[in-house]
């Protein structure tokens, strides 16, 4: 997958992708990461890419024609099906896990950040294919959130992880918490490792993972069940019985 960025900051992707799991993904060719500025397509002389607001307002808005010109130049010429353009926004919609599974389907990602006032209208209205948010709360611009959504996405790309099926495990992958983990040693401070992990029954343990991990998620993120229908009568009796244990 290309991964293009559009950003006024470009230094502040050194650390996140030169490090872990993006930097090993980067290396074997699995990601391919450019950052652009769009200052690089200013035609003013200062490379200016901000003005006041039309109307009157404190701060300044980003300029359209530096953001379509750089968009023009990092968009692949390929299908349109293949690439898709996401503006970084309070306005869009809010990231999650199903989104990155989406997302990991493209060929080519482009995120557009902003910054100071925001974008003028007209960025906003003609070039992304679609808005994202991470949630509801205001940042200095967009660069956090393309971070974000560039390390969820990476996991969902077959050979990033270590293990095809490590990121299947995670917490939201399916819709509720990941299972509690552990390792040694067995006995720490009088806290045992649950003895159903030893007792080389897989069926037994994966009825056990799958327990747990709704008994957290009702613990932790009740809102994640609100619309959670167990798919056969075995899943709906670990339900059953997750609820009942932890009413207790």
């Amino acid at each position: 997958m290309r991964i293009d960025i559009l950003s006024l900051f470009p230094e502040m992707f050194t650390g996140p992708f030169s490090e872990s799991i993006l930097s090993r993904a980067r290396q074997a060719g699995l990601i391919d990461v450019h950052i652009t500025n769009p200052r690089d397509f200013s035609a003013d002389k200062h490379h200016k890419v901000d003005d006041i607001p039309f109307g009157g307002g404190s701060g300044m808005v980003l300029k359209p024609e530096p953001f379509f010109d750089a968009l023009n130049a990092v968009k692949s010429v390929g299908a349109a099906d293949k690439c898709r353009v996401i503006l970084l926004s309070p306005k869009g919609q809010r990231f999650t896990q199903d989104k990155a599974k989406q997302l990991a389907e493209y060929e080519q990602l482009i995120f557009i950040c902003g910054h100071y006032e925001g974008f003028d209208a007209r960025i906003e209205a003609e070039l992304p294919d679609e808005m994202i948010s991470i949630g509801d709360y205001v940042l200095t611009g967009g660069e956090l959130p393309a971070m974000v959504i560039v390390d969820a996405v990476s996991r969902m790309i077959p050979g990033v992880l270590h293990a095809d099926d490590s990121a299947e495990t995670d917490s939201f992958y399916n819709g509720i918490l990941e299972y509690p983990q552990y390792t040694r040693p067995r006995d720490y401070l009088g806290r045992e490792v649950p003895k159903v992990l030893f007792s080389g029954n897989h069926a037994l343990i994966e009825r056990w993972r799958k327990k747990e991990a709704l008994k957290d998620t009702l613990r932790y993120r009740p809102d994640l069940l609100t619309e959670y229908k167990p798919e056969t009568k075995a899943e709906k009796k670990i339900y059953d019985e997750a609820r009942l244990e932890l009413a207790e």
